[in-house]
């Protein structure tokens, strides 16, 4: 490959968007992992609830994953070179974020 060869481009792939399809909210997520799959569990927990409620499970393959992490760091990258950096609340995990119930504002 000379140094002007660029890799090819990828196809375009034109999604079908239901009119009926449903938009979720979540704020919380729960991952876990066998060998052989990736699973994603999405939650939602609003004021007044005592437990999250699933919205969504997306099942997926390792691979299928690893690249959906990749494309997300892309995308997280663009955004805030865009908009400017998320900054996540100090002296907290990562599991902490995800996975603690929400508290009231104070």
């Amino acid at each position: 490959m000379t140094e002007d060869a660029k890799p090819p481009t990828p196809p375009f792939l034109d999604f079908e968007m239901p009119a009926d399809l449903e938009v979720e909210y979540v704020n919380l997520a729960r991952i876990a992992h066998s060998p052989s799959e990736m699973i994603f569990d999405f939650a939602q927990m609003l004021p007044g609830l005592t437990r999250p409620r699933v919205q969504s499970r997306i099942v997926m393959s390792p691979l299928g994953a690893k690249l959906f992490y990749q494309a997300l760091a892309e995308n997280i990258a663009r955004y805030e070179a865009a908009y400017g950096e998320i900054r996540l609340p100090g002296n907290t995990s990562l599991a902490e974020q995800l996975f603690r119930p929400p508290t009231p504002p104070s």
